[in-house]
Parts: structure tokens; C-alpha cells; sequence
């Protein structure tokens, strides 16, 4: 399982960062082996990405979150975790942001915004949803990986999203 860890984990940690301590005890408890490997050098709470590494540690049943984006100016989170995806064949991206799905239109200034359970990238390409950047959407397009968006709020969500229950939208191919 690999989770690719956007900017809005940043929220879970006071002091603005990366804190893998706040999403990973309850993968602890139920003997999941989470590794942090992220794209500038964090010795102190991760590994430095390499894709042989990751690759590894997921052949042995690991859990692998990836932070700090691709360590190069000009790319999102939302692209880095894309193109982690793609490096490693990833089975689907999960998401986790400050909603609990994608939207019609935005639920923090539209009381009557509406949530899909379900969208395609041509949906989302087309209708500009504020799910990820454009370049990420394509990404995983053309690399038919799924991506599972859900509220990073609830600390459930995580292991929720992990353990394949129905939370938040799957965006999806056409």
C-alpha cells in the first residue's frame, strides 16, 4: 500500500510539517509496517525516495507514505504523488485532504454543493473539479491509477481508505 502524502497532512502536525506520528499509530495496532520516504533529506522521521527501496518494502507488505513532493521546484503534491504512483504501479492513490470528496462546486462557499461518490478524469478534466492539478489528473489518466479522495480530519479515514471501506469519491478511469 502506498500513500502519497500531500500538503494537507501539514495539518495534523502544530508545528507545519510532515508528522508521521499522527497517522501512523493506528497502522501500529494492527500490525501494518508503515516507511516514510520522502524527496529531500528528513533522516530524522524518514528515508530518502528511492524507487528500488519503495518498491521493496511494498513487496514485503509494507505500508510506504511519501512526503515532500519531488524535491524539484514547478511540481505540486498532487503531481509528485502522481508520479510516485506511476513509478511504483500503484493500484490507486488515496488522497487525503480537507474535505470529504470531490464536489461539484467548492462545499466551503456553497451550502449546496454536491458530492459524487463516483467521477471520471474526464470529468474532472473537463469540469475543472477541484480535485488535483490538471498535470496530476492526466498523470493518472494516462496511467490508469485511481485516486480515493476523503476527509483527512477523521483519523479513522486513513485506516478506513486502507482497509477498502466506502468513504469519499474515486475518481477513476472513463
Amino acid at each position: 500500500i502506498c500513500i502519497a502524502a500531500a500538503k494537507e497532512l501539514a495539518a495534523c502536525a502544530p508545528e507545519g510539517g510532515l508528522n508521521p506520528e499522527k497517522i501512523l499509530p493506528s497502522m501500529d495496532d494492527e500490525e501494518i509496517f508503515p516507511r516514510v520516504a520522502t524527496a529531500t533529506a528528513m533522516q530524522a522521521i524518514a528515508e530518502p525516495y528511492i524507487r528500488n527501496r519503495a518498491v521493496r518494502h511494498l513487496e514485503k507488505g509494507r505500508v510506504v507514505i511519501f512526503g515532500c513532493g519531488t524535491g524539484n521546484p514547478f511540481f505540486s503534491t498532487d503531481t509528485a504523488s502522481s508520479l510516485r504512483a506511476a513509478e511504483i504501479d500503484a493500484e490507486i492513490i488515496f488522497k487525503a485532504t480537507l474535505v470529504d470528496g470531490v464536489y461539484d462546486s467548492d462545499p466551503n462557499k456553497n451550502k449546496d454543493a454536491v458530492k459524487f461518490d463516483n467521477v471520471t478524469f474526464s470529468e474532472v478534466l473537463n469540469k475543472n473539479l477541484s480535485v488535483m492539478d490538471m498535470t496530476a489528473a492526466s498523470m493518472c489518466k494516462d496511467n490508469s491509477i485511481p485516486v480515493l479522495v476523503f476527509d483527512l480530519s477523521n483519523p479513522d479515514n486513513i485506516y478506513k481508505a486502507i482497509t477498502g471501506e466506502n468513504i469519499g469519491t474515486i475518481v477513476k478511469e472513463d
